[in-house]
C-alpha cells in the first residue's frame, strides 16, 4: 500500500513505556530514495530535543489515532546518540546511532535495507526461521566489515563535498523543481512512500504553472540528474508524454492496475518487475521496443525477447 508521507507528519511515536514524541520530518537517502529516518520532536519531556527513529523499528501503524508504534524505550532514545538533525548526517554519525540499537547497516549489502529484508521483517525475523533480534544480530555481524569501509569512504567522499551525506528532508524536497526534458514541468507537492519498504515510489508534481490544475506522478527511477543547490530534478521524460499519461487522484488510493498503466505509457518496467520476474520467470524486463511501441506485457512487466518461451 502506498501511503503520502505528508499524511505521516504529526503521527505520535509510541515506545513501549509511552509516548515519545510526534513526526516532523523524514529524511531520505538521495541514492535508493528509502526512507530512512524519521525526525521526531520530543516535546517537554526530553526539552524538545529532535531524534531519528528508524523504520526498522515501527510496528503496524494506528490510522485513527495517528499512532505509530515503536519497539524500543524512552529510555533508550533518552540515552540515545545525539544527532543535530539540522545538519547533514554522515556515516559515522549512523553508525553509531545503529550501533547503539543493534540494527543492521542498510549500505552493507544487498536490497533496499542492506539484507535484503524489509524493516518489517528484520523487526520480527518472520520468515528467517529466527527472532528479530537473532537476525539483526546475524545480518550486522555478516555485513558490519564491508559496511564499515564503506562508511569510511563515503565520509571522506561526504567531507570533500561540504558534507553532503546523502540523507535528505522530505520538507525541503517539496520546493523542488522539475524539468522534463524540453522544459519545466512543475513543483514537487507530494511523495508517496511504500508503508511495507519506506521506499519512495513516486514524486507527486503539481504542474500548475504549465498545465493548469493537474497533478501527475513521476517515478524516482525516471530522473536523470539531482541539483541540490538548485532545487531542480531532471527527468528523462517530455512534457507531453507526461500530460498523455493516465491522471492521479490525489483524493483516491493509488492501486497496482494505476501504477501498470502510468509505467506502460511510458515504456518503463515497474518497480515490482523483480516480484513478478520470480513469479513468472519466463519474463525479463527490457528497454521499450525499437519503434518507440510498448510491447505486449503480463503483469505491468515487458516480456524479454531474448528469452520468449
Amino acid at each position: 500500500m502506498l501511503r503520502s508521507v505528508q499524511d505521516l507528519e504529526g503521527y505520535a511515536i509510541r515506545a513501549t513505556d509511552g509516548t515519545i514524541g510526534h513526526v516532523k520530518d523524514f529524511y531520505v537517502d538521495d541514492k535508493t530514495w528509502v526512507v530512512r529516518y524519521l525526525v521526531v520532536e520530543t516535546g517537554s519531556w526530553l526539552s524538545s530535543r529532535k531524534v531519528l527513529i528508524s523504520p526498522i523499528s515501527i510496528g503496524h501503524p494506528d490510522r485513527t489515532a495517528r499512532i505509530l508504534p515503536v519497539s524500543i524505550s524512552k529510555e533508550q532514545v533518552k540515552n540515545s546518540p545525539d544527532i543535530d538533525t539540522d545538519k547533514p548526517v554522515s556515516r559515522q554519525h549512523e553508525m553509531q546511532y545503529l550501533g547503539y540499537y543493534g540494527y543492521p547497516y542498510y549500505w552493507g549489502g544487498a536490497g533496499l535495507w542492506g539484507g535484503g529484508a524489509y524493516p518489517g521483517a528484520m523487526l520480527t525475523g518472520v520468515g528467517y526461521g529466527k527472532s528479530g533480534a537473532e537476525y539483526l544480530v546475524a545480518q550486522a555481524d555478516h555485513t558490519r566489515a564491508e559496511a564499515e569501509a564503506e562508511a569510511e569512504a563515503e565520509t571522506e567522499a561526504d567531507q570533500r563535498q561540504d558534507g553532503d551525506a546523502h540523507l535528505r528532508s522530505c520538507r525541503a524536497l517539496l520546493r523542488y523543481h522539475i524539468e522534463a526534458t524540453d522544459g519545466g514541468m512543475g513543483d514537487v507537492k507530494g511523495l508517496l512512500v511504500d508503508e511495507d519498504t519506506w521506499a519512495i515510489r513516486y514524486l507527486i508534481v503539481e504542474t500548475s504553472n504549465w498545465w493548469f490544475g493537474n497533478q501527475v506522478l513521476i517515478s524516482p527511477q525516471w530522473i536523470q540528474a539531482m541539483s541540490w543547490p538548485d532545487a531542480t530534478i531532471s527527468v528523462n521524460l517530455t512534457r507531453q508524454a507526461v500530460k498523455d499519461a493516465p491522471s492521479y487522484d490525489s483524493s483516491m488510493p493509488l492501486n497496482r492496475d494505476q501504477e501498470m498503466q502510468l509505467h506502460q505509457h511510458h515504456g518503463r518496467a515497474g518497480y515490482w518487475a523483480h516480484e513478478v520476474r520470480l513469479e513468472n520467470p519466463e519474463y525479463h524486463v527490457i528497454a521499450p521496443a525499437a519503434q518507440g511501441t510498448i510491447a505486449e506485457t503480463r503483469d505491468g512487466v515487458m516480456p524479454d525477447k531474448r528469452h520468449r518461451p
